[in-house]
Parts: structure tokens; C-alpha cells; sequence
């Protein structure tokens, strides 16, 4: 088996939100199938540029599956044909010689494009800030055995803290729902005893900051929890159901 591909790569190119865009359609030989995935766009640019041509805007930040910048849309799929992969870390053995491979960025109303496979991605930003915060007591840090915590309920909000606010739930969504990231870090908060506070205030501020930014309801298909690259469960889109209910209750 050769160590080399040789791809046809279909790339929305798009200047901007406000301009229309399409695809533009690129030959690239040669690839390593040890490269990853960013690392053949690296290469793809690098040809790019040496033809005086526009290099393809993408982001990337730490290229080890947890910063959720590598947001892309690759033959149908958020993030590629791997399930619990991000991006960056999907290595180009799962492609095939002569394949054609297209790229696109998420589409969502709240994810608007900033140029060719960069979206912006400030509604998540937004969203957590509507969270707030927890309450804490200061002072001299307490015992590490001082508030017991059931495992069943940490490893609950691990998971939920596992979420890495990539988007690919969005970018799955066919309503392009928020509620898998909504639902992860709302658990992430409220199952602690340190987010009990303000957990009525704070789902009902972060659904209100989820609505305004454009995302859609959710379809309960579970598409958000298949192509989440870190498996985070729709489990926690109950949660929040629940959370919502009866912060709207304890209002009234």
C-alpha cells in the first residue's frame, strides 16, 4: 500500500457573511497519508501561495482535539468520517487515493461566516457569559474531603465539562440547535454544589442567550450526540428541559 494520495478537494471559498460564495475545486499529489488532516490544508496553502494564489482561511489552534477551533464540514460530516474525532486530529490514512473530498464550513444563522471555513463562533462566547458565574466562599481553601460529591453526579458533569464548544452539534443540527452545548454546560454548572446558587438564573439566562442568537429548537434525532467529537450524551438535553421547568416555576 502506497504511503502517498492524490486527492481532489472541493473548498468553499466565501470573502465574507454579507458576500456570496461557492466551491472552488483543487488537485493536491502526493499527500501523506501521516499527515493530518489541517496538516494537508497547510500543504494545500503552501501550493497555494507559491502560485500566487489566495490561501484558504481555516482555524486551528491546538491541533490536539481540545480547543474545538478545527471546525470543519468534510464529506457530509462535522469534523470527518470519524466518530469522536475533532479535525485535527483525523489523519488522512481514512482517505483513498483519488478520492474527492469536500470541505465546508458549520452553516447556522448563530455561526456566520468569516471568510472561506471560519465561522464566528462569539454566540457560544456569549451564551457561557449569560451563565455568569458560581458562588464561592474564600478564604483558606477548604479540606479536599470537606463537601462529599456522589461519583454517579461528578462523572455526570465531567461529561458535561467535556464539551469542547466546537459547534458540531450546530453544524449537524438540521435546525441548527444549540441545546447539546447549552444542555453539556448547564450541567457542567448545576450538578455541583458550587453552581447551586444561581441555577434557576442561570439556565433561564443562557436558553434566553441561545434563542436570541439565532439557533434553532431541538430535533431529538441524537445526530448532535453522534457527531460530537467527544461524545458528549444528550442525556444532558433532558437536564436542561427540567432545569428550564422549573426555574420557570420557581418565577412564578
Amino acid at each position: 500500500m502506497s504511503d502517498t494520495i492524490n486527492l481532489t478537494l472541493k473548498i468553499w471559498r466565501q470573502k465574507d457573511a454579507s458576500s456570496p460564495g461557492k466551491f472552488e475545486t483543487f488537485k493536491l499529489d502526493g499527500v501523506s497519508t501521516h499527515m493530518s488532516f489541517l496538516e494537508m490544508m497547510d500543504v494545500l496553502n503552501e501550493k497555494l501561495i507559491k502560485e500566487n494564489k489566495e490561501p484558504i482561511a481555516f482555524d486551528h489552534d491546538c491541533r490536539e482535539g481540545i480547543c474545538g477551533m478545527c471546525s470543519m464540514y468534510i464529506n457530509g460530516r462535522a469534523h470527518g468520517p470519524l466518530k469522536g474525532t475533532t479535525t485535527c486530529q483525523l489523519h488522512m490514512r481514512h482517505f483513498h487515493d483519488g478520492q474527492t473530498i469536500t470541505i465546508e464550513p458549520w452553516r447556522a444563522k448563530g455561526f456566520p461566516v468569516i471568510k472561506d471555513l471560519v465561522v464566528d463562533r462569539n454566540a457560544f462566547e456569549i451564551i457561557m457569559q449569560a451563565g455568569g458565574f458560581v458562588s464561592v466562599n474564600t478564604g483558606s481553601p477548604a479540606d479536599a474531603n470537606a463537601i462529599l460529591i456522589p461519583n454517579p453526579i461528578a462523572e455526570e458533569a465531567m461529561d458535561g465539562a467535556a464539551c469542547i464548544g466546537c459547534g458540531a452539534c450546530v453544524a449537524t443540527c438540521k435546525n441548527a440547535s444549540a441545546m447539546l452545548f447549552v444542555s453539556a454546560k448547564v450541567s457542567q454548572l448545576a450538578l455541583l454544589p458550587q453552581g447551586q446558587v444561581e441555577r434557576a438564573e442561570r439556565v433561564m439566562n443562557m436558553v434566553k442567550a441561545m434563542d436570541e442568537a439565532g439557533f434553532g429548537n431541538c430535533t431529538n434525532t441524537g445526530a448532535c450526540e453522534a457527531e460530537c467529537p467527544k461524545e458528549v450524551s444528550v442525556s444532558h438535553i433532558a437536564r436542561l428541559n427540567r432545569e428550564y421547568l422549573m426555574a420557570n416555576l420557581k418565577n412564578r
